[in-house]
């Protein structure tokens, strides 16, 4: 497809509103690359880095993020226009990326224990938003959430990326990923747990050297 032929392209993002999204769609159906090139200007970049956390290299990232686009354009006719096109591409993306990890073997064990149900008892947590640049001064402690992020499932990584990174609410990342709220309620609790007990264990260790 010549909109995703070369290199990654890192344009600007151009923010689209409904009425231009909603003609851009019609256009696209009818296989316009023009068209469809407005949303890969508007949703690169930001399909690229929830990628580029989901998978450990840059090359890696870049191919799963152009088959991301390759194909959404190729099912275009298919798309349901009761969710957005950034919702759409964004369960494209996670899909792919956790298809990579089952081809790996990668998923570790414990993904058994996610509620699956709408029937689950969801977790309540506090909507406080995890933000890396708040320790961005501790070279150290930054490169170790990092870390942190990447050692957790992709299921848990993903709900944690797009929440705190892409900022979706609960009920959009639902749709996203075609999973329950209480689901998503639920990985992101487990993903902050992950999270807190890889800087619980730093401190620890830091705190024993004073």
């Amino acid at each position: 497809m010549q909109a995703c032929a070369g290199t990654l392209r890192l344009n600007t993002p151009k923010q689209l509103d409904d009425a231009s999204e909603k003609a851009l769609i019609e256009r696209c159906r009818r296989n316009d690359y023009e068209a469809f090139g407005r949303f890969l200007d508007a949703y690169q970049n930001r399909v690229y880095g929830f990628v580029r956390r989901m998978v450990p290299s840059l090359d890696e990232a870049e191919d799963l993020t152009q088959e991301v686009f390759i194909r959404a354009f190729q099912h275009f006719g298919t798309f349901d226009s009761r969710c957005s096109v950034k919702t759409w591409l964004f369960r494209i993306a996670n899909n792919l990326c956790i298809d990579r990890a089952r081809r790996l073997d990668r998923i570790p064990a414990h993904t058994d224990y996610y509620p699956s149900s709408e029937d689950e008892e969801a977790i309540e947590i506090a909507d406080v938003r995890w933000q890396p640049e708040m320790i961005a001064l501790d070279e150290e402690l930054a490169k170790l959430v990092e870390h942190g992020i990447s050692t957790m499932s992709e299921k848990l990584r993903g709900v944690l990326l797009l929440h705190d990174r892409e900022d979706m609410a609960y009920e959009e990342i639902a749709g996203t990923l075609n999973i329950p709220v209480g689901t998503v309620k639920s990985r992101l609790f487990l993903a902050r747990a992950h999270l807190q007990n890889v800087l619980t264990e730093y401190l620890k260790h830091e705190g024993s050297k004073v």
